[in-house]
């Protein structure tokens, strides 16, 4: 007796079918359209969950690029000044000082200052 594939893959199907709640016409009722946008996406959010990392980071150097240029310094003396004095704080806790605490930063540009 040969084995039909109906349940397995109506199941399959199925589950991409669920991959692609929301999208717009063909995309969401056709299969291979299913198929096809879905492993779009999953690529792109893959690839773009690496992207974020280096957006934020690019951010974070701006705002603190930019605030050190406020108080007179470069944004690389800013940061040799920083390890210098052993101050192991990351870019993002600095870009959010600069933003929601500038008379703690400003302290932080002095420290780096006198190195």
């Amino acid at each position: 007796m040969r084995i039909k594939t109906s349940v397995t893959k109506r199941a399959r199907h199925k589950k991409w079918r669920k991959m692609a709640k929301g999208y717009w016409g063909a995309r969401k009722s056709h299969y291979r359209r299913i198929h096809e946008t879905v492993m779009r996406a999953l690529r792109y959010s893959y690839r773009d969950r690496r992207t974020r990392k280096r957006m934020f980071r690019r951010l974070w150097i701006v705002r603190i690029g930019a605030a050190c240029k406020a108080l007179g310094i470069s944004y690389s003396k800013f940061i040799g000044g920083l390890r210098k004095k052993g101050i192991g704080l990351d870019r993002k806790i600095l870009a959010e000082m600069a933003v929601n605490h500038p008379q703690d930063f400003a302290q932080l540009v002095e420290l780096a200052k006198q190195e």
